[in-house]
Protein backbone atom coordinates (compact mmCIF):
# COMPACT_ATOMS: atom_id res chain seq x y z
CA UNK A 1 0.00 0.00 0.00
CA UNK A 2 1.47 3.08 -0.90
CA UNK A 3 2.41 5.83 1.68
CA UNK A 4 3.17 9.61 1.09
CA UNK A 5 6.41 10.87 2.74
CA UNK A 6 6.74 14.75 4.00
CA UNK A 7 10.07 15.77 5.61
CA UNK A 8 10.75 18.01 8.69
CA UNK A 9 10.59 22.08 7.72
CA UNK A 10 8.98 21.05 4.10
CA UNK A 11 5.43 22.40 3.75
CA UNK A 12 2.78 19.66 3.69
CA UNK A 13 -0.01 19.84 0.12
CA UNK A 14 -3.10 19.37 0.87
CA UNK A 15 -2.38 16.38 -1.69
CA UNK A 16 -0.60 14.46 1.12
CA UNK A 17 -3.21 14.01 3.15
CA UNK A 18 -5.49 13.19 0.10
CA UNK A 19 -3.14 10.35 -1.08
CA UNK A 20 -2.79 8.95 2.36
CA UNK A 21 -6.86 8.30 2.65
CA UNK A 22 -7.04 7.59 -0.84
CA UNK A 23 -4.52 4.65 -0.70
CA UNK A 24 -5.75 3.28 2.72
CA UNK A 25 -9.30 2.82 0.92
CA UNK A 26 -7.59 1.41 -1.78
CA UNK A 27 -5.64 -1.16 0.32
CA UNK A 28 -8.54 -1.91 2.04
CA UNK A 29 -10.46 -2.37 -1.23
CA UNK A 30 -7.76 -4.65 -2.25
CA UNK A 31 -8.26 -6.85 0.98
CA UNK A 32 -11.99 -6.95 0.75
CA UNK A 33 -11.69 -8.08 -2.91
CA UNK A 34 -9.02 -10.98 -1.81
CA UNK A 35 -11.82 -12.31 0.62
CA UNK A 36 -14.58 -11.59 -0.50
CA UNK A 37 -14.39 -12.01 -4.33
CA UNK A 38 -16.06 -8.80 -6.34
CA UNK A 39 -19.62 -9.71 -6.50
CA UNK A 40 -22.11 -7.89 -4.37
CA UNK A 41 -22.12 -8.53 -0.90
CA UNK A 42 -24.83 -7.71 1.91
CA UNK A 43 -24.19 -8.18 5.66
CA UNK A 44 -26.96 -7.33 7.90
CA UNK A 45 -29.57 -4.85 6.28
CA UNK A 46 -32.52 -7.31 7.49
CA UNK A 47 -35.75 -6.10 6.70
CA UNK A 48 -38.11 -6.28 10.20
CA UNK A 49 -41.80 -4.82 11.27
CA UNK A 50 -41.46 -1.87 13.34
CA UNK A 51 -42.23 -1.99 17.09
CA UNK A 52 -44.87 -1.24 17.71
CA UNK A 53 -46.42 -2.68 14.67
CA UNK A 54 -47.41 -0.35 11.83
CA UNK A 55 -47.35 0.21 8.12
CA UNK A 56 -43.87 0.39 8.06
CA UNK A 57 -40.72 -1.48 7.78
CA UNK A 58 -37.40 -1.13 9.26
CA UNK A 59 -34.00 -2.11 7.58
CA UNK A 60 -31.48 -2.98 10.04
CA UNK A 61 -27.95 -1.32 9.91
CA UNK A 62 -25.58 -3.52 8.00
CA UNK A 63 -23.38 -3.17 4.83
CA UNK A 64 -23.00 -3.64 1.36
CA UNK A 65 -19.92 -4.38 -0.54
CA UNK A 66 -19.68 -3.39 -4.27
CA UNK A 67 -17.38 -2.77 -7.03
CA UNK A 68 -16.88 0.68 -8.05
CA UNK A 69 -14.42 3.01 -9.12
CA UNK A 70 -11.82 4.75 -7.68
CA UNK A 71 -13.42 8.16 -7.34
CA UNK A 72 -16.16 9.33 -10.07
CA UNK A 73 -15.57 12.72 -9.14
CA UNK A 74 -12.78 15.20 -8.22
CA UNK A 75 -11.27 14.62 -4.81
CA UNK A 76 -10.15 17.56 -3.50
CA UNK A 77 -7.27 18.57 -5.58
CA UNK A 78 -6.88 15.12 -7.01
CA UNK A 79 -8.48 14.18 -10.24
CA UNK A 80 -11.14 11.52 -10.80
CA UNK A 81 -9.87 8.17 -11.38
CA UNK A 82 -13.41 6.24 -13.00
CA UNK A 83 -11.03 3.87 -15.20
CA UNK A 84 -9.62 2.04 -11.86
CA UNK A 85 -12.27 -0.90 -10.55
CA UNK A 86 -12.12 -1.22 -6.34
CA UNK A 87 -14.18 -2.83 -4.34
CA UNK A 88 -16.19 -0.73 -1.51
CA UNK A 89 -18.09 -1.05 1.05
CA UNK A 90 -20.94 1.25 2.22
CA UNK A 91 -21.65 1.25 5.65
CA UNK A 92 -25.12 1.73 7.62
CA UNK A 93 -24.49 2.23 11.38
CA UNK A 94 -28.63 3.34 12.00
CA UNK A 95 -31.64 1.52 11.38
CA UNK A 96 -33.68 3.11 8.13
CA UNK A 97 -37.67 2.68 7.88
CA UNK A 98 -40.04 2.87 4.87
CA UNK A 99 -43.81 3.29 5.13
CA UNK A 100 -45.87 1.40 2.58
CA UNK A 101 -49.78 1.40 2.27
CA UNK A 102 -52.09 -0.89 1.37
CA UNK A 103 -54.22 -1.15 -1.66
CA UNK A 104 -57.21 0.86 -1.66
CA UNK A 105 -59.65 -1.64 -3.30
CA UNK A 106 -60.83 -4.62 -1.64
CA UNK A 107 -59.51 -8.05 -2.50
CA UNK A 108 -56.42 -6.80 -3.92
CA UNK A 109 -53.00 -7.22 -2.27
CA UNK A 110 -49.11 -5.61 -3.52
CA UNK A 111 -46.01 -6.27 -3.26
CA UNK A 112 -43.50 -3.93 -2.22
CA UNK A 113 -39.47 -4.66 -3.11
CA UNK A 114 -37.39 -3.51 -0.52
CA UNK A 115 -33.79 -3.02 -2.48
CA UNK A 116 -29.84 -1.93 -1.46
CA UNK A 117 -27.09 -0.14 -3.81
CA UNK A 118 -23.74 1.09 -2.97
CA UNK A 119 -23.72 5.14 -2.28
CA UNK A 120 -20.77 7.63 -2.71
CA UNK A 121 -21.80 11.28 -1.98
CA UNK A 122 -20.15 14.29 -0.82
CA UNK A 123 -21.49 16.26 2.38
CA UNK A 124 -21.22 18.27 5.31
CA UNK A 125 -20.64 21.64 3.59
CA UNK A 126 -18.23 24.23 5.38
CA UNK A 127 -16.71 27.61 4.86
CA UNK A 128 -13.38 27.24 5.68
CA UNK A 129 -10.90 29.53 6.46
CA UNK A 130 -7.71 30.39 3.52
CA UNK A 131 -5.70 32.43 3.97
CA UNK A 132 -4.19 35.20 1.08
CA UNK A 133 -1.02 33.96 -0.46
CA UNK A 134 -0.09 37.21 -1.84
CA UNK A 135 -0.44 38.96 2.17
CA UNK A 136 -0.69 35.36 4.42
CA UNK A 137 -1.59 37.61 7.58
CA UNK A 138 -5.11 38.41 6.11
CA UNK A 139 -7.32 35.64 6.59
CA UNK A 140 -10.16 34.78 3.92
CA UNK A 141 -13.31 32.76 4.08
CA UNK A 142 -13.91 30.26 1.11
CA UNK A 143 -11.88 30.35 -1.81
CA UNK A 144 -10.44 33.75 -2.88
CA UNK A 145 -12.72 35.10 0.08
CA UNK A 146 -15.87 34.01 -1.43
CA UNK A 147 -17.47 32.70 1.60
CA UNK A 148 -18.45 29.43 -0.29
CA UNK A 149 -18.86 26.44 1.38
CA UNK A 150 -16.99 22.97 0.23
CA UNK A 151 -17.72 19.23 1.14
CA UNK A 152 -15.79 18.16 3.77
CA UNK A 153 -16.74 14.64 3.52
CA UNK A 154 -16.99 11.63 1.25
CA UNK A 155 -19.59 8.97 2.63
CA UNK A 156 -20.02 5.54 1.60
CA UNK A 157 -23.19 4.15 2.87
CA UNK A 158 -26.01 2.46 1.63
CA UNK A 159 -28.46 3.55 -0.85
CA UNK A 160 -31.86 2.03 0.49
CA UNK A 161 -35.31 2.22 -1.45
CA UNK A 162 -38.93 1.03 -1.30
CA UNK A 163 -40.68 0.45 -4.68
CA UNK A 164 -44.58 -0.73 -4.94
CA UNK A 165 -45.66 -3.16 -7.55
CA UNK A 166 -48.95 -3.26 -9.14
CA UNK A 167 -51.59 -3.40 -6.90
CA UNK A 168 -53.74 -7.34 -8.28
CA UNK A 169 -55.82 -9.46 -6.95
CA UNK A 170 -54.90 -11.75 -4.04
CA UNK A 171 -52.55 -14.21 -4.98
CA UNK A 172 -51.56 -12.73 -8.11
CA UNK A 173 -49.52 -10.01 -7.16
CA UNK A 174 -46.12 -9.44 -8.07
CA UNK A 175 -43.04 -7.71 -7.11
CA UNK A 176 -41.46 -5.60 -8.98
CA UNK A 177 -38.21 -6.04 -11.01
CA UNK A 178 -34.84 -5.44 -9.21
CA UNK A 179 -33.04 -2.37 -10.32
CA UNK A 180 -30.22 -2.31 -11.97
CA UNK A 181 -27.14 -1.41 -10.22
CA UNK A 182 -28.97 -2.93 -6.78
CA UNK A 183 -29.84 -6.09 -4.84
CA UNK A 184 -33.39 -7.26 -3.91
CA UNK A 185 -33.35 -7.79 0.54
CA UNK A 186 -37.11 -8.66 0.50
CA UNK A 187 -40.11 -8.56 -0.53
CA UNK A 188 -43.09 -7.09 1.76
CA UNK A 189 -46.89 -7.85 0.68
CA UNK A 190 -49.92 -6.00 2.22
CA UNK A 191 -53.55 -6.99 1.25
CA UNK A 192 -56.48 -4.46 1.25
CA UNK A 193 -57.24 -3.12 4.90
CA UNK A 194 -54.21 -4.56 6.34
CA UNK A 195 -53.34 -1.98 9.58
CA UNK A 196 -49.78 -3.06 9.94
CA UNK A 197 -46.46 -4.87 8.82
CA UNK A 198 -46.11 -8.27 10.68
CA UNK A 199 -43.67 -10.47 10.52
CA UNK A 200 -45.27 -13.30 7.90
CA UNK A 201 -45.28 -10.08 5.50
CA UNK A 202 -42.21 -9.98 4.71
CA UNK A 203 -40.35 -12.58 3.19
CA UNK A 204 -36.41 -12.06 2.67
CA UNK A 205 -35.44 -12.39 -1.15
CA UNK A 206 -33.50 -16.46 -1.58
CA UNK A 207 -31.39 -14.59 -4.06
CA UNK A 208 -30.19 -11.64 -2.26
CA UNK A 209 -26.05 -11.80 -1.60
CA UNK A 210 -26.25 -12.13 2.18
CA UNK A 211 -23.21 -13.29 3.63
CA UNK A 212 -23.75 -16.88 4.59
CA UNK A 213 -20.68 -17.38 7.31
CA UNK A 214 -18.58 -15.48 9.17
CA UNK A 215 -14.89 -16.53 9.99
CA UNK A 216 -15.79 -18.36 13.02
CA UNK A 217 -18.69 -20.62 11.01
CA UNK A 218 -16.69 -21.51 8.26
CA UNK A 219 -15.10 -25.02 7.87
CA UNK A 220 -12.90 -26.88 5.16
CA UNK A 221 -14.75 -28.38 2.08
CA UNK A 222 -18.32 -29.74 2.14
CA UNK A 223 -18.95 -29.69 5.83
CA UNK A 224 -22.54 -30.49 6.31
CA UNK A 225 -24.48 -33.96 4.83
CA UNK A 226 -28.10 -34.44 4.86
CA UNK A 227 -29.12 -38.22 3.40
CA UNK A 228 -31.67 -39.30 1.50
CA UNK A 229 -33.33 -42.48 2.07
CA UNK A 230 -36.75 -41.52 1.22
CA UNK A 231 -38.11 -39.17 -1.65
CA UNK A 232 -38.49 -35.60 -0.63
CA UNK A 233 -36.97 -32.46 -1.24
CA UNK A 234 -33.81 -30.52 -0.12
CA UNK A 235 -34.02 -26.58 0.92
CA UNK A 236 -30.69 -24.83 0.09
CA UNK A 237 -29.33 -23.17 3.03
CA UNK A 238 -28.39 -19.47 3.16
CA UNK A 239 -24.83 -18.97 1.94
CA UNK A 240 -24.68 -22.26 0.12
CA UNK A 241 -23.83 -22.05 -3.61
CA UNK A 242 -22.48 -25.73 -4.29
CA UNK A 243 -23.06 -29.17 -2.94
CA UNK A 244 -21.64 -32.02 -3.87
CA UNK A 245 -24.12 -35.17 -4.74
CA UNK A 246 -23.60 -38.80 -4.44
CA UNK A 247 -26.56 -40.89 -5.46
CA UNK A 248 -27.65 -44.04 -5.94
CA UNK A 249 -30.64 -45.58 -7.84
CA UNK A 250 -31.64 -49.59 -7.02
CA UNK A 251 -28.40 -50.11 -8.91
CA UNK A 252 -26.55 -47.28 -10.63
CA UNK A 253 -24.59 -44.76 -9.02
CA UNK A 254 -23.59 -41.47 -9.83
CA UNK A 255 -21.38 -38.55 -8.40
CA UNK A 256 -20.46 -34.46 -9.11
CA UNK A 257 -20.17 -31.30 -7.79
CA UNK A 258 -22.98 -28.04 -8.94
CA UNK A 259 -23.71 -25.01 -8.23
CA UNK A 260 -27.09 -23.79 -6.72
CA UNK A 261 -29.26 -20.80 -5.66
CA UNK A 262 -29.57 -20.04 -1.98
CA UNK A 263 -33.28 -20.96 -0.99
CA UNK A 264 -33.87 -22.85 -4.21
CA UNK A 265 -35.90 -26.06 -3.26
CA UNK A 266 -35.12 -29.27 -5.11
CA UNK A 267 -36.76 -32.69 -5.72
CA UNK A 268 -35.12 -35.63 -4.29
CA UNK A 269 -36.29 -38.69 -5.64
CA UNK A 270 -35.17 -42.22 -3.99
CA UNK A 271 -35.74 -45.31 -6.45
CA UNK A 272 -37.28 -48.28 -4.73
CA UNK A 273 -35.79 -51.65 -4.33
CA UNK A 274 -37.07 -54.37 -7.50
CA UNK A 275 -39.33 -56.92 -5.87
CA UNK A 276 -38.25 -60.58 -5.54
CA UNK A 277 -39.40 -62.53 -8.04
CA UNK A 278 -42.62 -64.86 -7.07
CA UNK A 279 -42.45 -68.56 -6.71
CA UNK A 280 -42.39 -70.56 -9.86
CA UNK A 281 -39.32 -69.65 -11.58
CA UNK A 282 -40.44 -65.79 -12.26
CA UNK A 283 -38.86 -62.65 -12.98
CA UNK A 284 -37.33 -60.52 -9.98
CA UNK A 285 -38.53 -56.96 -10.47
CA UNK A 286 -36.67 -53.69 -12.05
CA UNK A 287 -35.02 -51.35 -9.23
CA UNK A 288 -36.66 -47.49 -8.88
CA UNK A 289 -34.75 -44.47 -10.71
CA UNK A 290 -33.09 -42.13 -7.83
CA UNK A 291 -32.85 -38.68 -9.45
CA UNK A 292 -31.52 -34.76 -7.32
CA UNK A 293 -33.99 -32.76 -9.45
CA UNK A 294 -32.49 -32.15 -13.29
CA UNK A 295 -28.69 -32.40 -11.83
CA UNK A 296 -27.95 -36.14 -11.79
CA UNK A 297 -30.44 -39.91 -11.83
CA UNK A 298 -29.27 -43.33 -11.41
CA UNK A 299 -31.48 -46.13 -12.57
CA UNK A 300 -32.40 -49.56 -10.49
CA UNK A 301 -30.97 -52.55 -12.00
CA UNK A 302 -33.03 -55.18 -14.20
CA UNK A 303 -34.46 -58.10 -11.74
CA UNK A 304 -33.22 -61.79 -12.80
CA UNK A 305 -34.90 -63.37 -15.65
CA UNK A 306 -36.34 -66.85 -16.10
CA UNK A 307 -35.28 -69.13 -19.30
CA UNK A 308 -36.38 -72.92 -18.57
CA UNK A 309 -34.07 -74.33 -16.03
CA UNK A 310 -31.60 -71.30 -16.05
CA UNK A 311 -31.58 -68.10 -14.52
CA UNK A 312 -29.61 -64.82 -15.63
CA UNK A 313 -28.68 -62.15 -13.47
CA UNK A 314 -29.82 -58.77 -14.50
CA UNK A 315 -28.07 -55.83 -15.50
CA UNK A 316 -26.93 -53.08 -12.82
CA UNK A 317 -28.45 -49.75 -13.63
CA UNK A 318 -26.48 -47.11 -14.87
CA UNK A 319 -25.82 -43.11 -14.15
CA UNK A 320 -26.26 -40.15 -16.11
CA UNK A 321 -25.07 -36.71 -15.22
CA UNK A 322 -22.21 -37.05 -12.92
CA UNK A 323 -19.09 -36.30 -12.85
CA UNK A 324 -18.34 -39.94 -12.04
CA UNK A 325 -21.08 -42.54 -13.16
CA UNK A 326 -20.87 -45.58 -12.60
CA UNK A 327 -23.23 -49.19 -13.22
CA UNK A 328 -24.14 -51.47 -10.34
CA UNK A 329 -22.70 -55.19 -11.06
CA UNK A 330 -24.85 -57.87 -12.54
CA UNK A 331 -26.56 -60.29 -10.44
CA UNK A 332 -24.82 -63.48 -10.96
CA UNK A 333 -26.50 -66.56 -13.00
CA UNK A 334 -28.36 -69.82 -11.49
CA UNK A 335 -29.50 -73.32 -12.16
CA UNK A 336 -31.69 -76.14 -11.46
CA UNK A 337 -28.73 -78.37 -9.88
CA UNK A 338 -29.24 -78.66 -6.69
CA UNK A 339 -25.34 -78.30 -6.13
CA UNK A 340 -25.60 -74.91 -7.69
CA UNK A 341 -26.03 -71.64 -5.85
CA UNK A 342 -28.70 -69.62 -7.69
CA UNK A 343 -28.19 -66.17 -8.49
CA UNK A 344 -26.61 -63.86 -5.96
CA UNK A 345 -28.10 -59.96 -6.24
CA UNK A 346 -25.62 -57.40 -8.05
CA UNK A 347 -23.91 -55.03 -5.84
CA UNK A 348 -23.97 -51.45 -5.86
CA UNK A 349 -21.25 -49.34 -5.09
CA UNK A 350 -21.79 -49.88 -1.30
CA UNK A 351 -22.51 -53.58 -1.62
CA UNK A 352 -25.04 -54.85 -0.03
CA UNK A 353 -26.22 -57.82 -2.44
CA UNK A 354 -28.80 -60.61 -0.75
CA UNK A 355 -27.36 -63.87 -0.47
CA UNK A 356 -28.49 -66.33 -3.12
CA UNK A 357 -30.80 -69.79 -1.96
CA UNK A 358 -29.12 -73.24 -1.82
CA UNK A 359 -30.90 -76.02 -0.96
CA UNK A 360 -32.93 -75.17 2.58
CA UNK A 361 -31.49 -72.00 2.58
CA UNK A 362 -34.07 -68.93 1.42
CA UNK A 363 -32.91 -66.32 -0.76
CA UNK A 364 -31.84 -62.80 1.77
CA UNK A 365 -33.21 -59.53 0.93
CA UNK A 366 -30.45 -56.76 -0.23
CA UNK A 367 -28.63 -55.60 2.84
CA UNK A 368 -26.78 -51.96 1.27
CA UNK A 369 -28.26 -49.11 -0.52
CA UNK A 370 -29.02 -50.05 -4.49
CA UNK A 371 -28.15 -53.65 -3.73
CA UNK A 372 -30.05 -56.82 -5.42
CA UNK A 373 -31.83 -59.17 -3.26
CA UNK A 374 -30.77 -63.08 -3.80
CA UNK A 375 -32.36 -65.27 -6.55
CA UNK A 376 -34.54 -68.63 -4.95
CA UNK A 377 -34.24 -72.57 -5.42
CA UNK A 378 -36.63 -74.14 -6.51
CA UNK A 379 -40.07 -73.24 -8.22
CA UNK A 380 -41.69 -72.81 -4.61
CA UNK A 381 -39.56 -70.06 -2.93
CA UNK A 382 -39.94 -66.42 -4.44
CA UNK A 383 -36.61 -64.21 -4.73
CA UNK A 384 -35.32 -61.67 -2.22
CA UNK A 385 -35.97 -58.00 -2.54
CA UNK A 386 -33.37 -55.81 -3.71
CA UNK A 387 -33.01 -52.53 -1.45
CA UNK A 388 -33.60 -48.86 -2.18
CA UNK A 389 -31.34 -45.82 -3.75
CA UNK A 390 -29.95 -43.77 -1.48
CA UNK A 391 -29.40 -39.83 -2.11
CA UNK A 392 -26.59 -38.07 -0.61
CA UNK A 393 -26.17 -34.46 -0.47
CA UNK A 394 -23.17 -32.94 1.05
CA UNK A 395 -23.06 -28.57 1.28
Amino acid sequence: MDRSIVYPGSIPLDTDLLNTNRNMMIGLGALMQAVLGSATVVDGLAVGPTVPASLAVVVAPGSITQLATLDAAAYGSLAADTGTPLLKMGINLAPTSFTLTAPVVSGQSVAWLIEASFQESDSAPVVLPYYNAAAPTQPYLGPNNAGTAQNTQRSQRVQLQAKPGAAASTGSQVAPAVDAGWVGLAVVTLAYGQSSVTGASIAPLPAAPVLGFKLPALRPGFAQQAVFSNSGSFVVPAGVRAVKLRIVGAGGYGEGIYGVTPGQSIAVTVGAGGAGGGAGNNAGGTGGTSSFGTFISATGGQGGLSTGSLWSGGAGGTATGGTINAAGSYGSDGGSDITMINGLGGSSVFGGAGRAAKGGLAPANATGPGGGGGGAYGPASAGGAGAPGIVIVEY
